[in-house]
């Protein structure tokens, strides 16, 4: 039996979903910080539930720290806090 060399080279890719508390209140604000949360490198989506109490960020990613998205909200003068 032959293996294909591409398929031992192709590696599953493994997506996390990290998730903040934050301030932001409506879309005028998540309007400002789009282009911040889209200059960070491995996110595949992210979205903020403005329903939910916390005003939830969830960024679906590969390989970003959490410090990294806290630090780039902040910078925009908003706050970010990731929940456990």
């Amino acid at each position: 039996m032959r293996t294909s060399k591409t398929a031992s080279l192709i590696q599953p890719i493994h997506m996390e979903v990290l998730v903040f508390k934050t301030n932001l209140h409506d879309k005028k604000q998540i309007t400002a910080v789009t282009p911040h949360i889209n200059n960070l490198n491995g996110i595949s989506r992210w979205n903020v539930d403005l329903d939910d109490i916390d005003k939830v960020l969830r960024i679906e990613s590969e390989n970003l720290c959490a410090r990294t998205v806290e630090t780039t909200l902040q910078q925009a003068g908003y706050h970010c806090e990731e929940l456990q």
